[in-house]
């Protein structure tokens, strides 16, 4: 299979870090547009010939349609929509080294992006853990390799506000390229937002301006020396300050005689705009050319307040009613035994998800991911939806009923016990979570 022809070659390392004409992404227009422009253009003939209005309500109307939030989910469905189920790309992923497996998958000649991708997991003894994967395996992969590529070298800063760092080893194995790649992979295929990049860095994604501030710049020693700088209050203060930066001001062409307190603030906002952006537009272009995969870049560009919450960290903490909801509840039929049996468990189930979320919000990540193999609903959705099954006396082969809760994060249900006391249920369950390995099988 021929590598994927939405690779870059490396000659990008050699364009403009500022955004192009040519990087503007048009404006397509179907014929529905086209036949709204014919419509708006007769309506406003008639009434005037002048063109500038015809022009600026052309104008509006095109803004209109711009300015218009697109739900993210309908546009990763529609990305998503393009993937084959046919033939898949395989990952063989140990969870301890995950950023290695990732680059054997996404370099192996054969990869695909617009494959389904099919994840083996091995255990720390080597072992195949389960053969086919049919969710679960590619969405709990996904969600290491997001954690992973956040507290990686390749980025640095506060935690969930992060600007690219510069790594040389990241640099010689075009690492910036993948990182980008396996974010526009993870949100098409099922997994995670990366949900960790700082707004200067969406910023220049979208091909907007950026303003970062002092405290943006990640290493402490030199933060210190700025900001004695920023603080200067006398011109000989200013040149005294600024001694022990000498030689990183003439590496980052900064390097200029300070003739009044004015020029403070400016040799200030040149050495963050320096430390933050220009210095890492080889990896900046890198990784850009990495979120083209899958058409993601392009759609990003043109719904960035759509893709915004999934890129820059937006507090959202999960709720007992909001993974309830998540579940679709299979029931026996109405007035058979069973179906009362069901009903007494349901109650236990909701009283659990009730005390997990008094506990925090790990809980019900547990939860979700015992089910599902993710710790938060991706942004594409789940498919299947998850839901909840009972587990009776003769199911499956069973002799008797089990006592613990079953979990299949390829299909995204849960089995539950038919326990009759609350207790035994919360604890049994508790347990489960507790010793579960992986995505969810106990």
């Amino acid at each position: 299979m021929a590598i994927s022809d939405d690779k870059p070659s490396t000659s990008s390392h050699s364009r403009d870090f500022n955004a192009r004409s040519e990087d503007i992404p048009a404006i397509s227009v179907n014929d529905e547009d086209y036949s709204s422009y014919l419509t708006l253009v007769a309506s406003l003939s008639g009434d005037s010939s002048d063109d500038e209005d015809l022009n600026q309500a052309i104008i509006a109307s095109l803004e209109n349609q711009i300015a218009e939030k697109v739900p993210v989910q309908e546009i990763l469905l529609e990305l998503s929509s393009k993937i084959s189920t046919k033939q898949q790309c395989k990952f063989n992923i140990n969870r301890s080294p995950v950023w290695e497996g990732a680059l054997r998958g996404f370099q192996r000649l054969s990869y695909d992006p617009n494959l389904m991708i099919c994840v083996k997991f091995s255990d720390d003894m080597g072992k195949n853990e389960e053969g086919v994967d049919l969710g679960g395996p590619r969405r709990e992969f996904l969600r290491l390799l997001m954690d992973t590529i956040a507290r990686s070298a390749m980025f640095e800063g506060k935690e969930n506000c992060k600007n690219l760092a510069l790594d040389s080893t990241a640099l010689r194995g075009d690492w910036y390229y993948i990182s980008g790649r396996a974010i526009a992979v993870s949100l098409v295929h099922g997994g995670p937002p990366p949900n960790f990049l700082s707004p200067t860095v969406f910023s220049l994604l979208v091909g907007n301006s950026a303003n970062p501030a002092l405290e943006d710049i990640a290493d402490l020693e030199l933060f210190e020396k700025v900001k004695k700088i920023s603080q200067s209050t006398t011109l000989e203060d200013l040149e005294k300050s600024k001694e022990p930066l000498l030689d990183y001001l003439a590496n980052a062409g900064c390097l200029r005689p300070m003739r009044s307190l004015r020029d403070r603030d400016l040799l200030v906002h040149d050495i963050v705009m320096f430390q933050v952006i220009h210095r890492v537009q080889g990896p900046f272009q890198r990784f850009c050319e990495g979120l083209k995969t899958l058409g993601v870049l392009e759609k990003i560009r043109r719904h960035p307040d759509s893709f915004r919450p999934l890129f820059c960290y937006e507090p959202h903490m999960l709720t007992a009613d909001q993974v309830d909801d998540l579940f679709n509840i299979h029931l026996s039929p109405e007035g058979s035994n069973r179906r009362a049996a069901e009903e007494m468990v349901v109650t236990f189930w909701r009283d659990y998800l009730q005390d997990a979320e008094e506990e925090g919000p790990s809980k019900l990540q547990k939860i979700l991911a015992f089910a599902t193999g993710a710790t938060a609903v991706p942004p594409v959705g789940f498919s299947p939806a998850p839901s909840i099954e009972f587990i009776h006396r003769g199911d499956d082969d069973f002799s008797s009923t089990p006592i613990f809760p079953l979990a299949n994060t390829c299909v995204n249900y849960i089995r539950l016990p038919l326990h009759v006391s609350y207790q035994l249920f919360k604890e049994k369950f508790d347990f489960a979570l507790g010793n579960t390995y992986g995505f969810g099988r106990v």
